[in-house]
């Protein structure tokens, strides 16, 4: 069974964006993995579809409402969905390549795509989602967070890369920082390729590699 993502969004038309390119576009084509972007608004209620509503105890802002997202939700994952369901947010545990690993490995996700000030926290309780970060800072929105998320998990798919060997021997699989790499010419504005990588020595060019970290 392929990898299946689903994404709640207020802006569907940002998917599948920049994972419509390169490998991940082509994958997406073969069937290797597929996406929806569902729109949140058409589980709304009324004739503006609204969404949101203003923070209970006041505050700047709106905040996503429970009643809408849940709809949301128990449409995209019905009773039995195995899928895990990830809300991106910036208080949420952070991405970890373990964690998308294990992603990989499954059978999909469904992902809410955040807005406005917030969630209503009553539907990340009733409905389990996982809130999830990609780092400690502010977007306008989930949309760019779930397209990094998806775009670290479908490489990993099976076929993808073309050559498996790269998923497993980069940076953060063996918890050391990316080594520096070379290619020709030889020779560039006067710096040359390191020796030891053109000697033919795999051993020396492996411990060359893991003592030689960037920075």
């Amino acid at each position: 069974m392929s990898f299946s993502a689903t994404v709640l969004t207020l802006y569907p038309e940002m998917f599948p964006g920049a994972l419509g390119q390169s490998l991940a576009g082509r994958a997406l084509e073969r069937g290797d993995w597929s996406l929806e972007a569902v729109h949140i608004r058409d589980f709304a209620t009324d004739r503006h579809r609204t969404v949101d509503d203003t923070p209970a105890g006041g505050g700047a802002g709106m905040v996503l409402r429970a009643d809408i997202l849940a709809k949301a939700v128990d449409h995209a994952a019905p009773d039995g969905d195995p899928r895990p369901k990830l809300l991106m947010s910036p208080r949420g545990k952070p991405l970890t390549q373990a964690r998308v690993r294990a992603l990989a490995a499954g059978p999909g996700a469904v992902i809410v795509c955040g807005r406005f000030e917030g969630v209503d926290q009553r539907v990340i309780d009733a409905r389990g989602l996982e809130e999830m970060s990609i780092g400690d800072y502010i977007l306008s929105g989930g949309e760019p967070a779930a397209l990094v998320l998806l775009d670290a998990v479908v490489r990993l798919l099976p076929g993808v890369m073309g050559n498996d060997a790269s998923g497993a021997e980069e940076s953060f699989e063996s918890g050391l920082l990316e080594h520096p790499h070379y290619t020709r010419p030889q020779d560039f504005e006067g710096r040359s390729i390191p020796e030891i990588l053109t000697s033919g020595n795999h051993g020396r060019i492996a411990d060359w590699r893991r003592g030689k970290p960037s920075g």
